[in-house]
């Protein structure tokens, strides 16, 4: 499995279907991408994306739209990564027999050594995001998994052949819940027993217009935001004033999920697809230059999340979303990415002994 320590979806996408192979009886080795990098380039990679989204999301969304619309971007990373084929080869058992991705950049480096045949086994790509990036895709990835059969279609668009649909790559936990259910959440977590509840998310990263998206939220009268900072320890403590409930990292995301009533999202990621998986009604707000506003036109066009512009329009739709006649409906069902890896594994141990 090669992930990146950029957020925490990549990583915790990895981690779900290294747990769901291994229960197969598959050993399963975790990269992350950046070893193969030096330290000072990947920190510097690191803490200039986290910069560009806290403090210059123009920029991150005029870089976004750049390589996208221009393939030879995409070509020239592909060639920048290419110096550190070496070092990524060092760090591959030898026992490998297939390889997964859940990071674009990973996908750059491996599949012209794929391509190129030094690297002999498989290379299937999990793509995180419901919109298809450009940098996902690079010759020699075997197969592309992606969670919508928009996201299908628009891999298609850019040249991807082998791309199957699949569900999201999300624990088992994050399920719909009853009213016994919501109450011993809120009890875990000190929140109030009645009311109605709004979980405010903005990645493990806390960034975006949270604190304007909070203040909307209270503006909207008759719900409670509940914020999630992530590690974003600034923003935590900018928002202790705020009248709700606030706070840092938090471990058991499903049980604060039982707990709410709405969940208002600004990037359409993991903790998107998380909320979604709960059958909570999910609202897209403020989203994040880039991907975030990618995500969310998708999202919205295909009725999995309401995408709402104006903090005027937040208060009706905050209003129908948590109303008591608001039941979560059971998860979409698509195809398991766990029985893509398998046939690719054992389609490839029978070519290597034929």
């Amino acid at each position: 499995m090669v992930s990146a320590d950029i957020g925490a979806g990549h990583d915790a996408a990895a981690a779900e279907l290294g747990h769901r192979l291994s229960a197969h009886g598959l050993q399963v080795d975790h990269l992350n991408f950046f070893t193969a990098l030096s330290r000072p380039v990947h920190w510097l990679v690191r803490e200039t994306y986290r910069m560009l989204l806290r403090w210059s999301p123009g920029t991150y969304a005029g870089l976004f739209t750049l390589t996208e619309r221009s393939p030879s971007m995409v070509t020239a990373i592909r060639g920048l990564l290419g110096l550190a084929r070496a070092r990524m080869l060092a760090r591959l058992a030898p026992d490998t027999r297939l390889i997964v991705t859940t990071y674009p950049f990973a996908n750059q480096l491996l599949g012209p050594l794929r391509r190129t045949g030094r690297v002999t086994v498989p290379i299937v790509a999990y793509v995180t995001d419901i919109s298809v990036h450009p940098a996902w895709l690079s010759p020699g990835v075997d197969t592309y998994c992606v969670i919508h059969d928009a996201a299908r279609q628009q891999a298609g668009g850019w040249g991807a052949r082998d791309v199957r649909v699949v569900d999201p790559l999300i624990s088992a936990r994050f399920a719909p819940t009853t009213t016994d259910g919501k109450r011993q959440a809120r009890l875990r977590f000190g929140l109030p027993d009645d009311g109605r509840l709004a979980l405010i998310v903005a990645g493990s990263w806390g960034v975006g217009d949270v604190v304007r998206t909070a203040a909307d939220v209270l503006a909207a009268g008759g719900i409670q935001p509940v914020v999630v900072c992530g590690r974003n320890e600034p923003m935590r403590r900018l928002l202790r004033g705020l009248p709700g409930h606030v706070m840092g990292w938090v471990q058991d995301m499903p049980t604060l999920m039982r707990a709410v009533d709405v969940v208002v999202e600004n990037s359409g990621g993991q903790t998107c697809q998380q909320s979604l998986a709960c059958g909570l009604p999910t609202i897209t707000y403020r989203p994040i230059p880039g991907h975030g506003t990618a995500n969310a036109e998708i999202l919205d066009r295909h009725g999995l999340t309401t995408h709402v512009s104006t903090p005027q329009d937040l208060k009706p739709v905050l209003g129908t979303l948590t109303a008591p006649v608001s039941v979560p409906g059971p998860s979409r069902r698509t195809g398991d990415i766990t029985a893509v890896v398998l046939e690719a594994l054992y389609a490839h141990e029978r070519l290597r002994r034929s």
